[in-house]
């Protein structure tokens, strides 16, 4: 996966296109993230109980991941996503862990 939770992205297409914001939630299956504060939709609660009043609830709703794209957050630019495999030593023994780059900085950003 490209884009993981936490990371800063910003929104190429819709209502809300050129802001940026924070992964809240991944959700891999459906191929969509749901950003923080931003593509905001509203739901009309009912109210349950005699003498509650309804209320309107904003939610980050989910957007497609073709539509956003990683922001570096070494070189603060909107960039693709290249893999990398790093060496790491665990007990004096070598592994070979992918890892996820910046196309345009080569730095790694996991």
């Amino acid at each position: 996966m490209k884009i993981k939770t936490g990371d800063k992205i910003k929104i190429l297409t819709g209502k809300d296109k050129g802001k940026t914001g924070k992964v809240l939630q991944v959700f891999t299956s459906a191929n969509r993230a749901s950003i923080e504060g931003l593509n905001l939709l509203i739901k009309h609660m009912r109210p349950r109980k005699q003498g509650e009043k309804g209320q309107r609830i904003e939610f980050p709703a989910p957007l497609n991941l073709s539509n956003v794209i990683l922001v570096c957050p070494k070189c603060d630019r909107p960039t693709r996503v290249a893999h990398q495999y790093v060496e790491t030593t665990i007990n004096n023994i070598k592994k070979k862990k992918k890892a996820r780059a910046c196309k345009k900085c080569k730095q790694i950003i996991d």
